[in-house]
């Protein structure tokens, strides 16, 4: 199914949103049943609400291969990520239901293939390692060996464990153009707000009518901050310091792949669906260790034809609060040294806030300090 969408806002990825949702079908209780790990399960919800426009289910394998090798599927159209669904055996069948590991189904696919992949060739190409530390490439290596492709009808969503914040693309797009918004840049998130992504989301706001904060709510490395805490950071921090008109805070369902470069480019095209014009690209988007360099995720970019992907890109760079200055900067704007520069490492962060004392506020709001304290001290 295809859904309209406000012409006065970006046009989602490939034009039109797919709505992959449907009926439960009679039969259910006779089809054999593959069961979804949580970063599958969270593409098949994505699949469902539109986020992953055009796709309209797992893929195929000249989809796949045109993704790893030229990040574009099979009809030329800029992709970055394969979103793929595996087996163990190929099934009997030509429809399976769709479950999670407890047993909860959510959907059917109409399998069009299965097929072979070569795993170190995939963890080559989507994360430029085949290093198994790495956790996207642990995480490829314990799937089943087969992929099975076809379109997915869903007819039971995933519980969001933040009801108010599950904003589906059609949601976001609605509430864009009630507000009267055309340019919206998107900002992605695992992490706490502090003051320097303050700064960068603010200085992109100035440019555009409206930001959208959307916190990333699925599967992350479990040193990563609970989502519950993060999604609290949130909410004091926009109540506190960003204008209620301005601003949106909906949940990314997705899970986190730790491809760097790649996951950029596939979370400016999630958020192109979701109705944002521009995305923000700070320092080492969704990297891990040390796999990819500084700014690799803004270079990427250059692989495109200017406008091929129609969502712009906002490149920062690391941003401090100056002693000097007297302000939040950047090596851009700021012309004082390191000595000047208020700068914590996650290390430092979290020893303070382990042992219940605030960052000082050039570094973090102590509404949000406060928060992260409470959850290192429950």
């Amino acid at each position: 199914m295809i859904v309209g969408t406000d012409t006065r806002l970006i046009a989602p990825h490939g034009g039109e949103l797919v709505d992959r949702s449907g009926e439960r079908p009679d039969d259910l209780d006779s089809l054999e049943t593959l069961t979804l790990s949580s970063r599958e399960l969270s593409d098949l919800d994505m699949l469902a609400s539109g986020a992953l426009s055009p796709l309209q289910g797992f893929m195929g394998q000249e989809d796949y291969e045109s993704v790893l090798e030229s990040m574009r599927l099979a009809s030329g159209l800029p992709w970055a990520l394969p979103v793929c669904l595996a087996a163990v055996l190929a099934p009997k069948g030509d429809r399976v239901a769709l479950a999670d590991k407890e047993g909860r189904t959510y959907g059917v696919l109409d399998i069009e293939e299965v097929y072979e992949y070569d795993k170190g060739r995939e963890a080559q190409q989507s994360f430029r390692t085949t290093d198994v530390a790495h956790p996207g490439v642990a995480s490829m290596y314990d799937q089943p060996d087969l992929y099975v492709a076809g379109r997915v009808t869903v007819f039971e969503r995933v519980t969001s464990p933040f009801s108010e914040l599950a904003l589906d693309p059609a949601d976001t797009r609605a509430a864009f153009a009630e507000r009267g918004w055309r340019r919206v840049v998107g900002f992605q998130t695992r992490n706490p707000i502090h003051r320097a992504h303050e700064y960068l989301t603010k200085v992109a706001l100035e440019t555009v009518d409206g930001l959208l904060i959307h916190p990333l709510i699925g599967e992350t490395k479990s040193d990563d901050v609970p989502s519950a805490t993060r999604v609290e950071c949130y909410r004091v921090l926009i109540d506190g310091y960003y204008p209620d008109d301005r601003v949106v805070l909906g949940a990314f369902p997705a899970a986190m792949r730790y491809a760097g470069p790649r996951e950029a480019i596939w979370h400016a095209i999630c958020r192109k669906n979701y109705g944002c014009s521009h995305f923000i690209v700070g320092r080492d988007h969704a990297g891990v260790g040390d796999y990819y360099g500084t700014y690799d995720a803004q270079l990427i970019f250059d692989d495109f034809e200017p406008h091929e992907l129609d969502v712009e890109p906002m490149f920062f760079e690391h941003s401090f609060f100056c002693r000097r200055c007297g302000s939040m900067a950047s090596a851009k704007t700021c012309p004082h040294g390191m000595d000047d520069h208020v700068f914590l490492s996650g290390t430092k962060v979290r020893e303070m806030l382990g042992a219940g004392e605030l960052p000082p506020e050039e570094f973090s709001r102590p509404e949000v300090a406060e928060v992260l304290i409470s959850a290192y001290h429950r």
